[in-house]
C-alpha cells in the first residue's frame, strides 16, 4: 500500500520510516524544504538511536521518499496520516490545531482516490470530527465522489526507544467510525497482526481521549513518586526502596516510579495542559491532573534549590559555579522541550550561579533556550573548577564518571545527583559531598 505521511517531525519520520520496513511505500511531506533536502541525503532532523540507518536502508531500497509537495505524495495513497505538530497554544494551553486543519483543507483540495486520512498527531476529543467537516467540505472531495474515513491512530512511542515501540508495540490504538477505515488500517498494520500485537479497534473519540488519558496517568505516576520522595526526606525513607516495594504489586507496576527532577518532553507538559482544557470546556474537570501540572511545575526550580542548598545556601552560593551534566529532558534524545534542566538552571543564574554544562546530544537545542549557560565539549570540561556538580539527565555516560579525576578537576567533592544513579554509601566512601533525591 502506499502511504503518505504529512509532517517529517519526530512522529512522522520514525512512524514513516517503520512502515516503510514493513514494505508500504512511504512518502513523507514537509513544507520546510531545506529539512526535505536534509533527508534525501540522509540527514536526520532529530536525534534518535537507529532512525539514521532505517531512513537509509528503506531509502535505499525505494520504499521512502520525501517531497514538498502534498498533492504529488498524497497521490495514489491509500492511506494518509497527518502527523503535524500540536502545540500548547500560547495563552490558555488549549492544543493548536491550526496545522492539523490546515493539512485537513490542503488534503480536501488535492485528494484525487478514495482514501483514509488517519490524525497521527496528538489531538483533543472531537478533532477528527471537525477534519471530517473539512473533508466532506471539500469541492474536489465532493465532485469527484470520493470516499474518505477519518481515523484517529494516536502515537506511543517513547524518544530513545521509538523504532522498538513501533515495531514491538503494548498495543496500537484505532479509532474509526466504519468499514472502509477498519479495513485499511488493519491493512496498514497487517505485519503486526501477524506478530499479535494486540490491536484495539475503538470509536474515534474514545481513541483521542485513550492517547491523554495516558499520558496524563503516566504523568502522575511521575509526580507521585517525585512528592513521595520529598517526604522520604524529611522521615528518612529511601525512595528507590519504597518505588520498588510498591511496583512489585501488579496493580501499580514498576515503571514511572523514579524520583527526579519532574517531567517534561514533547508529550506530557503539553498534553496535561490539553486534557484540562478540554475537561473544562465539557464542565468535567480533572482536579487530579490539574494538582499533577502544578506540581511538576514548581518542582523543577526546586532541584535548583537543592543545588543551593548543597552549595551552602543562597548567600553562599553566589559567585560559585556549576557543573551541569546533562540538559535534555531524558536520555537518548536531543529534545530540549520543557526539560527540568531549563528550570535548574534559570533557578542557578537567579541566585547568582555561574552554569557550564555538557550533554552528549542536546547542546545544540539548549543553547538558544540557556544563552547564560555556558556549553563545553565534555563532562570534564564542565566539571573544571566547579564548586558543585549536578547530575540532570541520566546519560549512561553519566554512571561511569571517573570519580577521581571529577574531584581533582572540581573546586570541591560536591555531587548533587537529581536521577539517583549513583549509591550514597559509595560516594561517601568516595569523599563526595553527595546529594541525592529521597534518599539519606
Amino acid at each position: 500500500m502506499k502511504i503518505a505521511m504529512v509532517g517529517s517531525g519526530y512522529v512522522g519520520l520514525v512512524s514513516g520510516a517503520c512502515f516503510a520496513d514493513f514494505g508500504h511505500d512511504v512518502v513523507c511531506i514537509d513544507k520546510d524544504e531545506d529539512k526535505i533536502q536534509r533527508l534525501r541525503e540522509g540527514v536526520m532532523p532529530i536525534y534518535e538511536p537507529g532512525l539514521d540507518d532505517l531512513v537509509d536502508k528503506n531509502a535505499k531500497a525505494g520504499r521512502l521518499s520525501f517531497t514538498t509537495d502534498l498533492a504529488e505524495g498524497i497521490a495514489g495513497a491509500g492511506a494518509i496520516f497527518i502527523a503535524v505538530g500540536t502545540p500548547s497554544r500560547r495563552g490558555d494551553g488549549h492544543a493548536d490545531l491550526s496545522f492539523v486543519y490546515a493539512v485537513a483543507r490542503e488534503i480536501g483540495e488535492s485528494l484525487t482516490n478514495d482514501a483514509v486520512v488517519v490524525t497521527k498527531s496528538t489531538v483533543p476529543v472531537g478533532t477528527g470530527d471537525e477534519v471530517e467537516r473539512i473533508l466532506s467540505q471539500s469541492a474536489a472531495v465532493t465532485e469527484r465522489g470520493l470516499k474518505v474515513a477519518v481515523v484517529s491512530n494516536p502515537e506511543f512511542l517513547r524518544e530513545g526507544a521509538a523504532i522498538g515501540d513501533f515495531k514491538r508495540p503494548d498495543r496500537i490504538v484505532i479509532g474509526a467510525e466504519d468499514d472502509f477505515g477498519r479495513e485499511v488500517m488493519h491493512e496498514v498494520y497487517r505485519p503486526l497482526f501477524l506478530n499479535e500485537s494486540p490491536i484495539l479497534f475503538v470509536g474515534r473519540r474514545t481513541s483521542e481521549l485513550i492517547k491523554y488519558a495516558a499520558n496524563a496517568f503516566l504523568a502522575t505516576k511521575i509526580t507521585f513518586i517525585n512528592e513521595i520522595s520529598d517526604l522520604c526526606e524529611k522521615v528518612g525513607a529511601n525512595v528507590q526502596d519504597v518505588a520498588r516495594g510498591i511496583g512489585m504489586d501488579n496493580r501499580i507496576g514498576s515503571k514511572f516510579l523514579h524520583a527526579g527532577p519532574g517531567y517534561g518532553g514533547s508529550c506530557f507538559p503539553k498534553d496535561t495542559l490539553a486534557l484540562l482544557k478540554t475537561a473544562e470546556d465539557y464542565g468535567s474537570p480533572v482536579r487530579i491532573v490539574e494538582a499533577v501540572v502544578k506540581v511538576n511545575d514548581t518542582r523543577k526550580r526546586a532541584m535548583g534549590r537543592k543545588v543551593i542548598d548543597a552549595l551552602g545556601g543562597l548567600d553562599a552560593a553566589r559567585g560559585k559555579r556549576v557543573a551541569m551534566l546533562g540538559l535534555t529532558f531524558k536520555p537518548n534524545t536531543d529534545d530540549m522541550r520543557d526539560s527540568p534542566a531549563i528550570g535548574v538552571a534559570q533557578a542557578l543564574v537567579d541566585a547568582g550561579v555561574s552554569v557550564a554544562a555538557y550533554d552528549p546530544e542536546g547542546m545544540e537545542q539548549a543553547r538558544p533556550l540557556m544563552p547564560e549557560v555556558e556549553m563545553k565539549d565534555d563532562p570534564y570540561a564542565a566539571i573544571e573548577g566547579a564548586d558543585a556538580v549536578v547530575i540532570v539527565t541520566e546519560w549512561n555516560v553519566f554512571r561511569a564518571l571517573d570519580l577521581n579525576r571529577v574531584k581533582q578537576l572540581a573546586k570541591a567533592p560536591v555531587l548533587v545527583d537529581l536521577r539517583n544513579i549513583y549509591k550514597p554509601s559509595d560516594m561517601r566512601e568516595a569523599g563526595f559531598e553527595y546529594t541525592s533525591v529521597g534518599r539519606e
